[in-house]
């Protein structure tokens, strides 16, 4: 076992809240936890992380890490958790905005990427163009066709097992023949050599947008949503989601969504933290 304090706000609480919309999470609400798989040195790790602190004092259990791989764990966890983000100083930077309601009710809510980079990329791609609910039914049913399972928390398959698989076999599950297409092919250029993740996050924003936008089937919006939840880049707005113009069209009561010239005006005053922006604004009308 191994606690962990930092500095708040942080709440946990509204973490587990977004967390528990995707049906692969192990989430407890009541226990205030939830099971994180963790690919340390190409070994299943499956950690819990349960609150025992407050919004304002933050503290955390963390169980499952004991062993060789517990000090990589806890600094993987503290990575997507997000740990290190002095987010008292986000809350201020927005109360002179138009955000400043949404950045009130949502007080200390963090940035939580998702759990494996590779996993978000495939999401990504399973996402597009879907419905929510469909997206998290068709993505559950493809780790649990494919994935495995260790101490009641899914691992998303890995990238030499998707890589092998037939179109066919995706289209099983109701994949697109194209979609199809784009997920094996992503996890090939990895299990291949030509994409390597780690060396990847750790390239400017733009220079991952450039490797990533080669690969079929990656988009501005997808190449976005991994900066932001795939490697926790704090300054990312992507202007072509629904759900933004969504959000926006609903705080600044428009007949319309806003076009792109639009929401440049509103971004005005959001910078250095437009993630946060988006993060929010998904909230505001989830």
């Amino acid at each position: 076992m191994a606690i962990f304090q930092m500095k708040g706000p942080y709440n946990f609480d509204l973490v587990l809240d977004r967390l528990s919309l995707d049906p692969l999470h192990a989430v407890d609400m009541e226990k205030r936890s939830v099971k994180v798989p963790l690919m340390i040195e190409n070994e299943p790790v499956a950690a819990e992380v349960t609150a025992a602190g407050t919004t304002e004092h933050p503290e955390f259990i963390i169980n499952g890490i004991e062993g060789k791989h517990k000090e990589k764990a806890e600094e993987r966890l503290a990575q997507i958790f997000q740990w290190h983000i002095p987010l008292e100083d986000i809350h201020t930077h927005f109360q002179n905005t138009e955000l400043k309601a949404i950045f009130d009710e949502h007080y200390g809510t963090p940035v939580v990427l998702d759990f494996d980079p590779y996993g978000c990329l495939l999401k990504c791609i399973i996402h597009q163009q879907l419905n929510l609910s469909f997206a998290f039914t068709l993505t559950k049913r493809f780790v649990e066709t494919f994935g495995f399972q260790k101490d009641g928390v899914w691992f998303y398959p890995r990238p030499e097992t998707v890589a092998a698989l037939t179109v066919e076999q995706l289209r099983e599950l109701q994949f697109s023949g194209r979609k199809a297409e784009y997920a094996i092919g992503l996890s090939k250029e990895i299990t291949e050599g030509r994409l390597n993740l780690e060396e990847l996050a750790k390239e400017p924003d733009e220079m991952v947008m450039k490797k990533l936008i080669k690969i079929r089937g990656i988009g501005p919006w997808t190449v976005q949503n991994f900066l932001m939840f795939g490697l926790g880049r704090p300054n990312l707005f992507p202007k072509a989601d629904i759900g933004l113009q969504n959000a926006l069209k609903k705080l600044y009561k428009l007949e319309a969504k806003p076009t792109h010239e639009q929401m440049d005006e509103y971004m005005l005053g959001w910078d250095p933290y437009l993630t946060y922006a988006s993060l929010y604004l998904w909230r505001s009308i989830e």
